[in-house]
């Protein structure tokens, strides 16, 4: 099986990008390989059906062996190789780790942690991103590429940078210092409304002057938070920035769609995409299955459904994902047969339209070498091969799902600011932690059955019969304000707790607990009672919550369910309150997963929510629609087949079904009909 098809650059929804067909890529590192390997490369491409190929991410010192002298030789030779062989390329701008010669010759480009301890050369992205001599090196090489190639017939995408921030994303050196007085400065415009923002009057921190004014370098008590919060700001805005100005100089020498790699992920809390999405033609998102977690493919739709939040509900790209085994984690779980194609595809369902992986060929040397690759270290005599040919086989057989849009009546409300002033020091619990009562949320919602978009704050929110806000501890009056008028008028909302407690500054809201939801909650908390671990409440439902009870009583509110034991009995831990045409749920504890489950199910039937039949914490049931039609994915990762009452063309197999039937660790797509 093999497809030369170009990925179309059109226009839809506002966002150039790579439409027309699903498609299967990787990314290539020929640099690695000695130039005899590629034609047999390209050639196992096009048996694998791969139509999309990565090149020149980590190049710099291939490309610009020495400052100043360019040598593309090697480069020209592989994208030519790719288009004779009808394989488009995502180019990469070759600048996401320096050549030694440049850290050599000006070592203030390496990046400072908070304790003052510079990092070396060595890995990869040994650069401040805040340093104006990387920075001019870094557009140099860009220039000299975009000029190259900005119309070579191979380019479908250019790739800026890849995964930034992922090692460099905050650097508190004299340089970035000054950056972040800079953006201070732009931000607060004086330092009255700096000390009134940080809240300087507490510790004598009170400042006079800008140059007293430094990043949150490593203290010996706790940091002020204010200060903190405002610094994952200006690091996010810093690295942003860098993306900004790589584009600025390839939209000046290529039509060509630009993108960098995101990295939604359970390890990566650094960048506020939501701010970064609006500056990408193409969204693109990396992800690896998480062992840490102890639900990998619930986080994995998680990350899938928060991407396509991120490109607007439209379609988007999975720019890089794993075989099998990773090389990063304290043990490195290869996957079990059959669970490849489940992972792929659950980003397909989840609005993917291409499926990427790192890398094509497995590196015989350097820090990946132990990571899993489409041609493993055994070669195309292997599993792993061909389970990549039965995925090329697979993505070819869905290619009419191209272009269209997951179907979600539910928002779950979801911000990078929230995540890094929640978790912060001096918090009420350590062991209450912001994405994990996300996932915690997200996996309720997905075990219920239903499809989930995932949105930022102050998005508006008509439309969707209901809303969850898990742990929003940091949120404006504005943004809550969208929830609150979302319900007034006629939404379902459930709020967990320490949602609302302080505005955009850090600021505790004075009155109560939750702060900006107590009016639509119809709830007053007094104090928060965190739990220690290993201790719970049972409820009078007979459930248990765990982490965190409230001195709460309701003001307006019906108790739904109430503690029975803990340090206190009785007080409500579920409510439910009438807020205009609309209802609130306030839930003040962290519920077993299966109680939050019921309840969210609960709570979504009552709103005249989509629950999918047959879909539960094994089972992943979301339908794709578009030009008429509706596609339905089965994704089946427990060890027992389950029954889909749908009806319609499966896709994979070819074949129509009255009622479908998955076997355990199976896929099906099925084009649904009515009934006859």
């Amino acid at each position: 099986m093999t497809s030369s098809a170009r990925p179309d650059v059109t226009t839809g929804s506002g966002r150039a990008g790579l439409t027309g067909r699903l498609y299967l890529g990787c990314d290539y590192n020929p640099e690695q390989w000695d130039p005899a390997v590629w034609r047999e490369d390209v050639a196992l491409m096009r048996e694998a059906g791969v139509s999309l190929v990565a090149v020149n991410v980590f190049g710099w010192s291939d490309v610009e062996p020495a400052a100043g002298r360019y040598d593309f030789s090697r480069l020209d030779a592989v994208l030519d190789l790719l288009h004779d062989h009808g394989i488009r390329a995502n180019l990469g701008t070759g600048t996401s780790s320096p050549p030694p010669w440049l850290s050599a010759a000006h070592p203030e480009i390496l990046p400072v942690m908070a304790d003052g301890t510079t990092r070396y050369p060595g890995g990869r992205q040994a650069w401040c991103p805040s340093s104006a001599v990387f920075r001019r090196h870094a557009l140099a090489l860009v220039e000299q590429v975009a000029r190259r190639y900005g119309s070579h017939p191979a380019v479908a995408l250019w790739h800026v940078s890849n995964e930034l921030g992922c090692h460099n994303a905050h650097c508190f050196c004299d340089e970035s210092a000054a950056a972040f007085r800079r953006w201070l400065e732009r931000r607060h415009g004086t330092l009255d409304r700096l000390n009134t923002a940080w809240g300087t009057s507490f510790w004598s921190q009170r400042y006079t002057a800008w140059d007293e004014v430094l990043p949150p370098r490593l203290t010996i008590s706790t940091p002020n938070p204010a200060q903190v919060v405002d610094f994952h700001r200006f690091s996010s805005d810093e690295l942003l920035g860098h993306l900004q100005a790589e584009t600025e100089v390839l939209r000046r020498h290529s039509a060509v769609p630009v993108t960098t790699n995101f990295m939604v992920t359970a390890h990566q809390r650094e960048m506020d995409y939501w701010d970064w999405a609006p500056h990408v033609d193409v969204v693109a998102q990396d992800h690896y299955l998480d062992r840490r977690l102890p639900d990998p493919e619930a986080e994995l739709s998680f990350t899938a459904d928060t991407t396509r939040g991120l490109a607007g509900g439209g379609p988007w790209v999975l720019m890089e994902h794993s075989t099998s085994a990773v090389n990063w984690q304290p043990v490195n779980v290869a996957k079990v047969p059959g669970q490849m194609l489940r992972n792929a595809l659950t980003h397909l369902a989840r609005g993917a339209d291409g499926l990427c992986f790192f890398q094509w060929r497995a590196s015989a040397q350097g820090a990946e070498k132990f990571h899993s690759a489409l041609v493993p270290h055994a070669g195309t005599d292997s599993r792993v091969w061909r389970e990549v040919l039965e995925l090329g086989r697979t993505v070819e057989s869905l290619q009419e799902v191209t272009g269209t849009r997951v179907q979600a009546d539910v928002a779950l409300v979801y911000g990078w600011e929230a995540w890094w002033a929640a978790d912060g020091e001096g918090r009420p619990s350590t062991e209450v932690r912001y994405l994990e009562q996300v996932h915690a949320a997200y996996g309720a919602l997905r075990a219920a059955g239903l499809t989930v978009d995932v949105v930022p704050p102050g998005r508006d929110l008509a439309g969707y019969r209901l809303v969850v806000v898990p742990e929003l501890y940091l949120v404006s009056d504005d943004d809550a304000a969208v929830i609150s008028r979302y319900v007034a008028d006629g939404g379902h909302a459930l709020v967990t707790f320490f949602s609302g407690i302080v505005d955009e500054d850090d600021r505790v809201r004075l009155g109560g607990y939750p702060g900006a939801f107590r009016e639509m909650l119809g709830v007053v908390t007094e104090e928060f009672h965190p739990l220690l671990p290993g201790h719970q409440v049972r409820l009078d439902d007979g459930t248990a919550g765990r982490l965190w009870v409230e001195d709460l009583r309701t003001v307006g509110a019906k108790a739904v369910r109430s503690a029975v034991d803990g340090p206190l009995p009785g007080v409500p831990v579920v409510t439910r309150n009438e807020h205009g045409a609309g209802s609130a749920w306030y839930v003040a504890t962290a519920l077993d997963p299966d109680a939050y489950a019921a309840l969210i199910g609960e709570v979504a039937v009552a709103a005249g929510a989509r629950v999918e039949p047959g879909a539960g914490p094994l089972v992943e049931v979301v339908r794709r629609t578009g030009q008429g039609r509706t596609y339905v994915f089965v994704i089946n990762h427990s060890t027992a087949p389950v029954d889909v009452p749908v009806v319609g063309h499966e896709l994979i197999r070819g074949e129509r079904t009255t009622g479908l039937r998955v076997p355990p660790g199976a896929v099906r797509v099925v084009r649904e009909e009515e009934d006859q």
